[in-house]
């Protein structure tokens, strides 16, 4: 009887290794895969302020939550299922899918280009009259969920895509775990940081009244931060979307045959490389990041074009 219960939890604490190794395994792909969704996760970050922009204070918390919820339903409801059947079932659709939204992130980026230098804006915003606020506010969290739909599906896409070769991949609940690991965490970061950022300027307003002149200091100090720090954000934001849309363009050109864009961008990459010294590695990478957001750009001025010049379509805008 000692030597079977000694078996018996010998057993259970293999099952527990095992269990705590594949808990491992998967934590381990999900921060790898990521990482690769870097440009995916900045492009969020930095649009989504734009919902709560110019609207009433004590609104923004509430419409960012709504939003949050949006986003959780969208990548573990709707797109984390099907990521799964497209894993399984029909895997070389992936590809596919990666180009869809590497050219939607190139049409993006584009945009904003095009508004920054002096293009019009596409959709209602708030500078025009708003009649009803409360369908205004609906129409803002349905375009930011419909968006994050779009980027959460290409935050899935890339994930999937990273992780195909990763041994926790050969089964369906390793993928499911990384993808649903992934989701909850980019979700968390995303809209935590946005809530912290639409709030800086009431956190600043609130000191700039306190009676201690270092917490006046800081307050102020926040209060003009704010613009700069979303200015900023919209820019790096238009540059990952650029970068990471175009990066995706070359390598899923590449993937199904047509290499030109690989090419090129890969032929100056290694040409950097080797006129270059001790930052071969760094100018290298720039520019393959460069020369890919110049084929984003080149393809989101031609879907931009298409869109709005030959099919007339107007969007929601951001």
């Amino acid at each position: 009887m000692p030597s079977g219960l000694v078996a018996l939890l010998d057993d259970v604490s293999i099952i527990a290794r095992t269990a705590a190794a594949s808990i491992d395994d998967v934590a381990a792909a999900a921060g790898r895969a990521g990482s690769k969704t870097a440009g995916v996760v900045i492009d969020d970050a930095a649009v989504t302020p734009s919902y709560v922009t110019g609207l009433s204070p004590a609104r923004e918390l509430p419409i960012i939550w709504a939003i949050t919820k949006g986003s959780f339903k969208n990548k573990l409801l709707i797109l984390l299922p099907g990521a799964l059947l497209l894993s399984e079932f029909l895997p070389g659709a992936i590809i596919f899918i990666l180009m869809l939204g590497g050219a939607f992130l190139s049409y993006e980026g584009a945009e904003k280009v095009m508004e920054k230098l002096g293009g019009a804006k596409h959709g209602k915003t708030v500078d025009d009259v708003i009649e009803d606020p409360v369908k205004f506010e609906k129409e803002r969290i349905n375009g930011a969920i419909r968006t994050d739909l779009i980027l959460s599906a290409e935050i899935m896409a890339i994930v999937l895509n990273e992780i195909s070769s990763e041994p926790i991949a050969a089964t369906v609940w390793g993928r499911g775990l990384t993808l649903a690991l992934v989701a909850i965490g980019v979700t968390v970061a995303v809209y935590g940081s946005v809530a912290l950022i639409v709030k800086m300027d009431d956190v600043g307003l609130h000191l700039t009244k306190k009676a201690s002149s270092t917490a006046k200091t800081v307050g102020r100090f926040l209060l003009k931060a704010m613009p700069k720090l979303l200015a900023t954000l919209s820019f790096v934001g238009t540059i990952a979307m650029l970068w990471v849309g175009g990066g995706i363009i070359v390598h899923g050109t590449h993937e199904i045959g047509f290499d030109l864009f690989y090419d090129i961008a890969h032929g100056a990459e290694y040409a950097v490389k080797a006129a270059t010294g001790p930052l071969s590695g760094l100018l290298g990478w720039l520019t393959y990041a460069a020369i890919s957001a110049l084929i984003a750009l080149g393809l989101g001025f031609a879907i931009a074009f298409l869109l709005h010049k030959v099919l007339k379509f107007e969007g929601n805008g951001h």
